[in-house]
């Protein structure tokens, strides 16, 4: 946990710096995937694609497929070949 600091004016000539607990800046976020993900779903399965870029929340690239046929949703691994194969045909099609 940190510490954020605020100043009290207190009269015209003093000054109180008091410290209240905040939430810490440095943990991991609100990631969508809670891990790497899977390296290879089959394509024939995969109804949408949805590739969500880092922001101030979440440090990482996540790519989530939806699947066919109310499967859910699955997360894949950003690095493997297989993902960034799908990637590529997802933006061709667009």
């Amino acid at each position: 946990m940190c510490l954020g600091y605020v100043l009290q004016l207190i009269d015209c000539n003093e000054i109180n710096v008091i410290s209240l607990p905040g939430q810490d800046r440095s943990s991991k976020g609100r990631c969508l995937c809670a891990d790497k993900g899977a390296n290879m779903v089959l394509v024939r399965n995969i109804e949408k694609v949805e590739i969500i870029p880092p922001s101030p929340s979440c440090s990482q690239h996540e790519i989530i497929v939806t699947l066919k046929n109310g499967a859910g949703r699955k997360c894949m691994n950003p690095e493997s070949k297989f993902t960034q194969n799908v990637i590529i045909k997802a933006i061709e099609k667009r």
